[in-house]
């Protein structure tokens, strides 16, 4: 049983170092050629971690569906730093990026996508994670 609870604990500890879209909102619409915020989201943890770098992309799915985040990342807006700190007491640590949605795009469904690396744990081991938000082009 004690096994049972430990794998949970790990499992618990590894989900923590996860960062989350906290904008745009997922279905939003936004029109194509506009600015939009990106905000990146990065949940405190108990683990040891140094923030490497974010890329933020967006990614036109037509009238089908969108390619996962960690095939494609489409036309990247943003690759560089990424600094989380707070703002409110009621959201985690965060980053928002003012980026402008590719004004090729045609209306439908697209993909913000997110590249998120960092370094994790007393020894520092790389870890890289793809995020993605559906939204909708006008």
């Amino acid at each position: 049983m004690q096994f049972i609870f430990s794998l949970a604990a790990f499992a618990g500890l590894a989900l923590a170092q996860n960062a989350v879209i906290g904008l745009p909102k997922a279905g939003q619409t936004v029109a194509a050629g506009s600015d939009i915020i990106v905000q990146v989201q990065r949940p405190n943890s108990l683990t040891n971690s140094e923030e490497m770098a974010v890329a933020i992309g967006f990614a036109s799915c037509g009238s089908g569906s969108c390619h996962p985040a960690d095939e494609i990342m489409g036309t990247v807006v943003y690759n560089g730093k990424f600094d989380p700190v707070y703002h409110e007491a009621y959201l985690p640590p965060y980053q928002n990026f003012t980026v402008t949605v590719p004004s090729s795009f045609s209306a439908g469904n697209a993909q913000v996508n997110v590249a998120h690396a960092t370094l994790v744990g007393a020894g520092l081991y790389p870890d890289m994670e793809a995020l993605n938000q559906t939204i909708v082009i006008s």
